[in-house]
């Protein structure tokens, strides 16, 4: 059995109209097959997020977009994006979670362009770290929490 491991950081930062963004919890474990929801609560105006996922190595790659409504992306990548405008949150969910979904996840609030740099930069607030264990009881697996 493969186990599925979000571990969340919080990276803060404001921004000019105070615009902040935090992961809501350090680390979850889902089992491969099974949904996984990655929740961030924002502050200021919102919301207007996008969510991207990097593999080791890599540079992120930009995943969906979601405003004040619920939104999906293409089947094969088996993501919804939710924007909970009454309670401030913002949710990722990834269903039927597989082991190459196994990387760092951010949750970003608008993207933030100044001058005219070389490369359009993402304000990348929120990540959060998706990795699989074998076993459960392996010391990998004991050692990540």
């Amino acid at each position: 059995m493969f186990t599925v491991v979000f571990i969340v950081f919080s990276l803060l930062k404001e921004s000019v109209d105070a615009n902040t963004i935090e992961s809501l919890l350090p680390e979850q474990h889902v089992s491969v097959g099974q949904s996984a929801v990655i929740s961030c609560k924002y502050s200021g105006i919102g919301p207007s997020f996008q969510w991207y996922r990097q593999y080791p190595g890599s540079r992120p790659e930009y995943l969906i977009f979601n405003a004040e409504t619920s939104v999906s992306s293409e089947p094969t990548l088996r993501l919804k994006a939710q924007a909970k405008k009454e309670i401030t949150e913002v949710e990722l969910e990834i269903s039927s979670t597989e082991v190459k979904d196994s990387a760092v996840y951010y949750c970003a609030l608008r993207p933030t362009v100044t001058g005219n740099p070389p490369a359009l930069y993402k304000n990348l607030n929120t990540l959060t770290h998706l990795a699989l264990h074998k076993d459960c009881d392996s010391p990998a697996f004991n050692q990540a929490q």
